[in-house]
Order: C-alpha cells, then structure tokens, then sequence
C-alpha cells in the first residue's frame, strides 16, 4: 500500500484503512480477527473504530486482538470516536468536556491501551461550544491520552470555524475530517472539500463504494437479495434504496464503472475504491469490508492507478448535481459579473 501523511500530522498511515464497523454485529469476534490479521499482513496500519460501534463491541474486539498480538500496536495507527449516546442519560452524548472525557476514557479500557492515535469527533454538536471541545482536545493531547484529534460528518464551515478557534486558542490544530464521499456522493466537493485543503486537512472517506452500490451487486429495478446488507434485512434502508435506483444518474455513474472494470479486468469495487484514493486531500480511505472474501478484493485497489482518460470518464459520469447559484452555470455567469464590475 501506498504511505502517506495523515493530514497535517507527521503521523504516517495507508492510504487504505480498515473500518470496524461489523465487528461484533455483522462479523462476528473469529471474523473480525482474521480481517485485520489479512488487512495487516497486506502492509495496512491504519483502524478505524468508534464507541458506538455495536455499543462498544467493536472496540473490545480490537482490544483483545491488539491484546493478542505483542507489539504489533507499536506499527499501527488506532483511531475512534466520540459523540454519540452511550447512556441514557443527557449528558451521556455530546462534545462537552463532562461526555468527552468519560467516553475518552471508556474507549481507551476497551481498547486496552493507554492512549489513542487520533480521536475524532464523530459529528457536530449545536449545544456545545466548540471552544470547550477544542479545550478538552488540546488538553488531552498535552496529558497523553490522544495524539490527534480530528471531526467526522462536519460541514466546511463548522470544520473552518475549528481549525480558526484552535489557531486563535492557540490549541492543537486538527488534522483530518472523516466524511461520506464516493462517486455517487460528491457533493461534499462544494464546500467541504476546499476547506480541508484551505487546512492542510486530509480525508478519511467512509462509505466509499456507496453502501455497496459501486460494487455492482444492485441491479436495476430487483429488489436486494441473497448476501447483501438489505437481502439479508430488507427493512434495513429500504426507503433510500428505492430513492436511489430510481436515480438516473445512479445507473449512468455504474455504467460508466462497469466500463471501466471491464476494460481493465478488475472489479467495480477496485476501480471506485481507486478514483476515491486520487482525489484531492484523501489520506486514506476507509474499508467497511465484513467478509474476508470482500477484503481481499477491496484490498487489490491499492495496486491500481487509474489513467487520467479513465478518471476524466468516472468524474463527467458522477459530476454531482447542481441547480444553480453559486454552483451552477447561473452563479459562474454572476460571478463573471462581478468580477467585470457589473451586477
């Protein structure tokens, strides 16, 4: 796999991570064991995890695998979040220092180690103001519990207003945004994206093939069956399947995969996983295989380097959807406009 800079940090990982998302729920504890024994012997370094994940299953997992593997947590790269519910109670969710520091702590005994290599905020929170996140973060850092810390699922200006705060605090900065990207979402090129660069912020994109869309296993019009996420739970999603397979642009952007594949002689999964890798600020992007059978494929992405006459094809396929001002043509016009002195 290919090295790279995670973010800004001088930490490096691959540039293919591995997502523990199934773990303890759709792969089970001798499953989860093997993906990262296979992930790891393919040269990865880098474990995406988070409290949440099978309410705290995930991480206790990786914990006792790390646990069964002697310095081999000295070669990799953990990181886990924070943010979401653990409890019933009102202050058991939120980036507020009083929820950040128990779940902080809660994550590093299930993982069972004694600090965590970037820790993300896995949304925005309204109520809390970012200072004290921003305090919290810096501070666990100075004490040793965190390396980095970076955001999960923040629009570009809740990611700006961060990384300014941080400079005008005078805390750590932070190094990377975990967002949803994949060429049948783009939109985050808008706004998100150009503020990661504007920071030196690298991207972790989940969910690069489309919830399993850009591997080819839906088709057009058939309902999911068999071994897939909705074959095997059908309730699970069902209303944003039928959303998407009436989408035009769903099946133009597949079509313009499959072409791909097929000219070159690889899966669709290894050609959507390519073109996420090469976009502008990706550090690494993230695998949610939960089959090894799955990993093994997702993991041959990595030997693949698509040609720019291929890239040019995926993106004019995929260009994601504007109407209008600012984005469309009528907002380049306006802002033709007013860079000529009109209106």
């Amino acid at each position: 796999m290919e090295y790279r800079k995670l973010g800004n940090s001088g930490a490096i990982v691959t540039n293919f991570c591995l997502g523990t998302m199934t773990f303890g729920k759709e792969s089970d504890e001798a499953t989860s064991f093997r993906l990262m024994d296979d992930y790891v012997a393919a040269g990865g370094n880098f474990l995406d995890t988070a409290n949440v994940y099978s309410d705290g299953v995930s991480e206790e997992i990786i914990g006792r695998w790390l646990k069964s593997k002697p310095g081999i947590l000295r070669d990799l790269v953990i990181t886990t979040k924070g943010r979401f519910p653990m409890g019933d109670g009102p202050n058991h969710l939120g980036l507020s220092r009083k929820n950040l520091q128990e779940a902080l702590d809660a994550s590093l005994k299930r993982l069972q180690v004694e600090h965590i290599d970037l820790y993300q905020m896995h949304a925005f929170d309204a109520l809390t103001p970012l200072e004290e996140t921003l305090r919290f973060l810096d501070d666990s850092i100075r004490n040793g519990k965190i390396a980095y810390y970076g955001f999960s699922n923040f629009l570009g200006w809740q990611l700006t207003k961060a990384v300014w705060i941080a400079k005008a605090g005078n805390f750590q900065p932070p190094v990377t945004l975990q967002p949803q990207y994949n060429l049948l979402a783009r939109d985050i090129e808008h706004e998100i994206v150009p503020a990661a660069i504007d920071a030196n912020i690298g991207l972790l994109p989940w969910s690069p093939l489309g919830g399993g869309w850009l591997s080819g296993k839906y088709k057009r019009d058939q309902m999911p069956s068999g071994a897939t996420r909705l074959g095997e739970n059908p309730k699970r999603g069902m209303e944003a399947f039928e959303k998407r397979n009436a989408e035009e642009r769903t099946w133009h952007v597949i079509g313009a995969l499959e072409d791909v594949a097929k000219a070159r002689g690889v899966s669709m999964a290894q050609v959507a996983l390519a073109w996420v890798a090469a976009r502008p600020a990706v550090t690494s992007v993230i695998l949610g295989a939960r089959t090894t059978e799955q990993l093994a494929d997702n993991l041959q992405a990595a030997e693949l380097k698509l040609s720019d006459e291929e890239m040019n094809a995926l993106n004019a396929a995929s260009a994601p959807n504007v109407a209008d001002y600012p984005y469309g043509e009528g907002g380049q016009r306006q802002r033709n406009r007013k860079m000529e002195g009109g209106r």
